[in-house]
């Protein structure tokens, strides 16, 4: 079982924020693969689902996590301590500040770069996981980034911010599959950044 996290905030206000990119690429993957009713557990609303890949079915779970955020470990060391997976079988997409608006990278492992979801992330899971990483451009100024991250897309960025998470929901099957170049590849040829 692969198990997609996307990190964002519970609750209507925050739902269109930036801060809640990867709760919005969760729902895109669901939306797209026909996973069933979302559910509360873990701390959290899961769906579970079956990705079509060249090698056959493979069941993945979707995580959105209700701990707010910066607590969004709590709920992902709690699923995949259910499940009794490691850290390879992760992959948590967020908002990332030091891409431009559009631009995505899938990336393993590496620091948190100030990401206190991220950090929460990997003081509840043992290894490297994998990243799905959204840009959302930078503010220009650290003392608006929060400000910056909880407020919504703007109507310009809609346009790619819907074409990118429908390249990542149209190419979860080569991510499942661990095709990772052939996934990063796929998502930018079918949304590439703006500009």
């Amino acid at each position: 079982m692969q198990v997609f996290v996307g990190l964002g905030n519970p609750g209507s206000k925050y739902a269109g924020n930036r801060h809640n990119a990867g709760f919005m690429a969760m729902d895109a993957i669901a939306d797209h693969w026909r996973f069933g009713p979302w559910k509360k557990r873990f701390q959290g609303q899961t769906a579970e689902g079956v990705i079509e890949t060249s090698s056959g079915p493979k069941k993945t779970l979707l995580i959105k996590p209700e701990t707010f955020y910066n607590e969004s470990g709590r709920s992902v060391g709690e699923a995949l301590r259910f499940f009794k997976l490691d850290a390879s079988a992760l992959t948590v997409f967020h908002d990332e500040l030091d891409l431009a608006p559009g631009k995505f990278r899938l990336k393993t492992g590496g620091g948190h770069s100030g990401n206190n979801g991220l950090r929460s992330i990997k003081a509840h899971v043992d290894g490297d996981f994998q990243r799905g990483r959204i840009g959302i451009g930078h503010p220009g100024d650290k003392n608006r980034v929060t400000g910056y991250v909880l407020s919504d897309f703007p109507k310009a960025d809609q346009v790619w911010l819907t074409d990118l998470l429908d390249a990542i929901a149209r190419s979860a099957d080569l991510l499942v599959n661990a095709e990772i170049d052939a996934f990063q590849t796929k998502v930018t040829h079918l949304a590439p950044a703006p500009g």
